[in-house]
């Protein structure tokens, strides 16, 4: 899983492209977990943090980029 740090170190189209392939795992782990028993139950967890931690560091950029255009006005 990627910390903060390496997540803040990449672009909006590698954390976008992240934040998808994330979804789609807790996704397939769901069904899993609906359909059989999951080797690792955990994951589902590690996938949702990695989820909000993707959606945390688009929203922090967001709000970067809003303060900047708010002050160059």
């Amino acid at each position: 899983m990627a910390k903060v740090s390496e997540l803040r170190e990449m672009s909006d189209d590698q954390l976008e492209l992240t934040l998808k392939e994330a979804a789609e795992s807790l996704f397939r782990l769901r069904i899993q977990a609906q359909t059989e028993r999951l080797d690792a139950p955990s994951e589902l967890r590690n996938y949702r943090r990695l989820i909000a931690r993707v959606k945390t560091v688009q929203r922090q950029r967001e709000l970067a980029a809003q303060k900047t255009a708010a002050s160059a006005s």
